[in-house]
């Protein structure tokens, strides 16, 4: 495996298994307890940081699917003034955006990494993106977020992820298989077979980010709301683990950190 450096943060190799803290600043998230107003965004960073997070993910707009829609302009008005709050703050910071215009507006702040979920489907995001010289964290699409259906199309939008990548001379990447209902062509069973196969998204010799806190499939199963789903978040973020996840995005730092402890534990330091 190659590990990615983010922020002088290994990842993936030998290197213990990484945190990262989910920081929503979209009202219109499917998970409404996760929405961080302005005002709070520094105090959560630092609540975050302090449990345990080793990377923020800031982010500005949903996309579960049947949410509102909003404005690039929107997004990075938001996106904006969430990153002043964390200037000079000396957290390691991500930002979650797909849209060209946004990430550049981004880029005038303290970041560190970015998150597409668009896999570099524009090729005038992945030209800043290279531009940047910032490692990213990148997940299976082949022409938007979530359109690969199934283990076979994951495996095949991944290899195009990493193609692109090569095309556009980014070396420092981190995989996601992009687990979650992304359009109305995926179901609940399509996301445990990606979890089920987890393993196989290592073939890419890149770390790979388990994204799953308190997903729709977990809520389904269980049939709980995103508020009650931290139980059954952590069983499959153990599982995850097991498979060979080097990065762990979730919405509940404290929680899954003990989740990670237990597993390096009894697993990697017998």
């Amino acid at each position: 495996m190659r590990p990615c450096v983010v922020n002088k943060l290994i990842i993936g190799g030998d290197a213990p298994v990484r945190l990262m803290g989910v920081i929503n600043c979209s009202p219109e998230s499917f998970y409404a307890n996760s929405y961080i107003p302005l005002d709070f965004v520094h105090k959560t960073a630092v609540g975050m940081v302090e449990q345990g997070a080793d990377i923020i993910d800031i982010g500005a707009r949903s996309t579960a699917p049947n949410t509102q829609a909003i404005s690039g302009s929107t997004e990075a008005e938001r996106i904006n003034a969430a990153l002043r709050e964390l200037d000079g703050s000396g957290f390691t910071v991500s930002v979650d955006t797909m849209n060209p215009w946004v990430l550049e507006v981004c880029l005038n702040h303290d970041i560190h990494a970015i998150n597409d979920i668009s896999g570099l489907t524009s090729p005038e995001y992945a030209q800043r993106l290279a531009r940047s010289e910032l490692p990213a964290f990148l997940m299976a699409s082949n022409e938007k977020p979530g359109d690969a259906v199934g283990l076979d199309a994951t495996l095949t939008a991944l290899e195009s992820v990493t193609a692109r990548c090569k095309t556009a001379g980014i070396k420092d990447y981190i995989l996601d298989p992009g687990i979650g209902i992304w359009t109305p062509f995926r179901s609940v069973d399509d996301d445990w077979t990606l979890c089920r196969h987890f393993s196989e998204f290592g073939k890419f010799g890149r770390p790979v980010l388990a994204a799953i806190s308190r997903k729709t499939f977990i809520g389904d199963l269980l049939n709980r709301d995103p508020e009650d789903r931290l139980a059954g978040s952590l069983a499959v973020t153990l599982m995850l683990l097991e498979k060979g996840a080097s990065v762990v995005r979730t919405h509940d730092v404290a929680q899954t950190l003990d989740v990670i402890r237990v597993f390096e534990r009894m697993v990697k330091r017998q």
